[in-house]
């Protein structure tokens, strides 16, 4: 079990309390994931005045899958409200639009980063780093509280390493407690791999490339998942019971259904076959 702290809500997108800025912000390439181009500050057509997106409910018909695995962890509603102080980049001079379009994508970085340092929280095996973890947390917090143009101008890479260290000693932490072989398939090429059944109990999956990999029935308790790329990968009857520092857009890019099982911090994506 896992203790609960922070408030993991502000870490999920709250398209309410946004400018759209997603829709907008980002660039898009015609692709199996969007349907057209669309370069970035230019806001997609589906976009409404209401900054809701039209087609909200038909985006897979439509050709926009890359939009439903999309989240900003929070950085929506953060840059809008909180950053900009709730000035709209719409009927804005030209410059304060542009900022804010620059800002966004930072400070997604940066909520990404508290995603997976409110989670290491949760762990009880982290509690020997629980008071750096609440440092580090403490601090990347405080970077989406700067001004505008420091935030453009921060070096997320350098501070993701800093972070990482942390992240790293508790995924080692975490996975010493799990049973059986603790494999180690840390950035390994799995794309499209046969793994039907395997056991992947406490495995090391950071960055893995598991693109359309056959994870049907796996054993993937109490793995390490951060940054694993699971896009159409499936994985039906699979428990991935416990496994941390996977993130609601991993789920929702991959394939699952009823019988997968799902650590707390996700929800079941609403196109799996059969889910409630």
């Amino acid at each position: 079990m896992r203790d609960h702290q922070g408030d993991p809500a502000e870490l999920r997108g709250d398209c309410g309390s946004c400018f759209g800025l997603c829709c907008v912000a980002l660039p898009f390439a015609a692709s199996a994931d969007f349907a057209l181009d669309k370069p970035a500050g230019k806001p997609c057509p589906n976009l409404g005045g209401d900054h809701r997106c039209g087609i909200h409910d038909r985006l897979r018909d439509k050709g926009f899958t890359g939009c439903t695995v999309y989240d900003c962890f929070g950085a929506g509603q953060k840059v809008s409200q909180v950053v900009f102080g709730g000035v709209d980049w719409r009927g804005a001079p030209p410059e304060h639009a542009r900022r804010m379009f620059d800002v966004f994508p930072v400070v997604r970085q940066v909520h990404e980063l508290l995603w997976y340092l409110t989670e290491a929280l949760t762990l009880p095996a982290a509690r020997p780093l629980q008071a750096e973890l609440r440092r580090a947390r403490e601090r990347t917090e405080a970077l989406t509280r700067r001004t505008p143009e420091e935030i453009a101008a921060l070096d997320v890479a350098a501070h993701r390493q800093e972070v990482n260290v942390l992240l790293l000693k508790t995924s080692e932490l975490a996975r010493a407690g799990v049973r059986g072989r603790r494999k180690d398939r840390r950035g390994a090429d799995l794309m499209g791999a046969r793994l039907k059944g395997a056991d992947l109990r406490g495995a090391d999956l950071r960055g893995a490339w598991l693109i359309a990999a056959d994870l049907t029935g796996a054993d993937l308790r109490g793995a390490d998942l951060i940054g694993a790329d699971l896009r159409d990968a499936d994985l039906t009857d699979a428990d991935l019971t416990g496994a941390f520092f996977l993130t609601q857009p991993q789920v929702d890019a991959a394939r699952g259904g009823p019988g997968t099982l799902l650590p707390e911090t996700v929800t079941r994506p609403a196109h799996w076959t059969g889910a409630s």
